[in-house]
């Protein structure tokens, strides 16, 4: 799939482009980063301009980014309020929600760029815990314009290696978000076993 999507970056061009980032942010399998690294290779070689391929980029990823909230506002709410009719579920909601919201304006930067694998399910939490729109759009925007500025300036400088280099970005991407996820549970699972001791 991925050498045939490759193949219509230059037909397509910018629609693909905006498309991929737009589905990739909703948490669809699309290769987004290599798309991005594809077209900003062809912009290197004069068949697309950059400025034009990072703009494309970026407005499907911030589309695709509030797609996510507005889903998980409208069906999350529901789904965490039917979670919470328990009362050791609901302590954890809580839990979930208080950490979203006192540590939102970085859980979303990093998750669009750092740990972008992430992403899509911040966005559905986000939306689903009534996280304020203007505390997620400022740094979903921030995270998202560095996502997109370095794929596809990364892209432009080594258009010769664009696949060896999405390998290697998407593995290093996969395994912080992997760590991250790691290290999150390591905490809780010490938190309750250090409750259970006291």
């Amino acid at each position: 799939m991925t050498e045939w999507l490759l193949a219509l970056v230059p037909v397509w061009g910018l629609w693909l482009v905006g498309a991929t980032t737009f589905l990739s942010c909703l948490a669809l399998p699309v290769p987004a980063s290599l798309v991005m690294l594809a077209a900003g290779g062809f912009a290197a070689a004069g068949d697309l301009v950059l400025w034009q391929v990072a703009g494309a980029a970026l407005a499907g990823a911030v589309a695709g980014d509030h797609a996510g909230y507005l889903i998980g506002r409208r069906a999350g709410a529901a789904v965490l309020a039917r979670l919470a009719r328990a009362p050791a579920r609901a302590a954890a909601v809580a839990r979930a929600r208080a950490t979203l919201h006192r540590n939102a304006a970085a859980t979303v930067f990093l998750s669009r760029w750092l740990l972008s694998p992430l992403g899509p399910y911040v966005n559905l939490a986000g939306g689903a815990t009534g996280l304020p729109l203007v505390r997620f759009s400022p740094a979903e925007i921030a995270g998202e314009t560095l996502w997109v500025a370095a794929y596809t300036l990364l892209g432009y400088a080594f258009a010769d290696r664009i696949v060896a280099l999405g390998g290697l970005l998407g593995n290093a991407s996969g395994a912080l978000a992997a760590g991250a996820v790691a290290v999150l549970l390591g905490l809780r699972l010490r938190g309750a076993l250090r409750d259970r001791a006291t």
